[in-house]
């Protein structure tokens, strides 16, 4: 799995790699003055790196990306909101708050400054929306996995065959209302593995995102964590928002899927989340069925 350098420029970094990338800007040909007047954006012209989308002059943003293999971004911020959506492959995501499962056709809301990682597997392709903060303001929180409609799907795709100055008074504007409604209206999905903020349940957890095969019992995780399993269990649902077999229900779920988009027979996938039965495995991979 290769790293992907243009996303390192998370705030923690070094003010020497800050500044390294802070200048790593696309560089345009001569000419672009006069097209940019023109309101028309060569496809070869148009920009290729994440940061490149920050501060260009329109509220929204869309870059569209494709990887052949597995591609890990490792931890990074954006000054811009993002809402990042599969179109094809399987990705996962990673901030403080917890995991997210990012099947195709599902896309992640993250806040401006928010940091976070993602990884692809296999062969991919993905959308990101760059937005001011204002455009979606009182709606970042919490970050968040959303079903993306076909009208949504189709707008962001749109806007990204448009110039990227696109006309303000023209078909870009309209496209990025109809992004911005679609996103409003979307409600949340269920592909979302939270991490706990108590401090033993959240290194239990790190240990099942590390080995999700552990059949441990939840009385022997109680025991683990010095708490009885009433204890354990209230505390859990509470931090999370669901039991702790639901939680690890996700958690297998979502090893599965990333193993199957790297290549892996489902059986095998299946034993490495601690499925032993297939049959069994399948019937649960309908109810998750994208």
């Amino acid at each position: 799995m290769r790293c992907d350098a243009e996303y390192i420029h998370h705030p923690l970094l070094s003010q020497a790699k800050l500044g390294c990338n802070r200048v790593k800007i696309l560089q345009f040909p001569s000419n672009m003055t006069n097209l940019v007047k023109l309101g028309q954006m060569e496809d070869r012209t148009r920009p290729k790196h994440a940061i490149d989308y920050q501060d260009i002059m329109r509220p929204l943003a869309v870059m569209r990306r494709e990887y052949k293999a597995s591609t890990n971004f490792w931890w990074h911020s954006h000054r811009r909101g993002q809402l990042l959506l599969g179109n094809s492959g399987y990705m996962t995501a990673m901030t403080e708050e917890g995991a997210f499962m990012l099947p195709s056709g599902y896309a992640i809301l993250f806040a401006p400054d928010l940091p976070h990682a993602v990884q692809s597997f296999g062969e991919t392709t993905m959308h990101s929306v760059y937005f001011e903060e204002s455009v979606l303001k009182g709606f970042w929180e919490p970050t968040r996995i959303l079903k993306v409609s076909a009208l949504l799907d189709a707008s962001i795709q749109a806007l990204a065959n448009e110039p990227v100055l696109y006309d303000e008074t023209g078909r870009g504007h309209h496209l990025c209302a109809l992004i911005v409604d679609e996103i409003r209206s979307a409600g949340p999905q269920p592909y979302t593995v939270p991490l706990p903020s108590e401090k033993q349940l959240r290194k239990l957890c790190r240990d099942l995102l590390d080995n999700p095969s552990n059949n441990l019992t939840i009385d022997d995780w109680a025991d683990k964590v010095g708490m009885s399993r009433r204890t354990m269990t209230r505390k859990f649902r509470d931090e999370t928002g669901m039991s702790f077999i639901e939680w690890r229900q996700r958690l297998r779920v979502s090893h599965v899927m990333r193993r199957v988009a790297e290549g892996v027979p489902l059986a095998v996938a299946g034993q490495e989340a601690g499925y032993e039965s297939l049959s069994t495995l399948r019937k649960l991979l309908k109810t998750w069925a994208p």
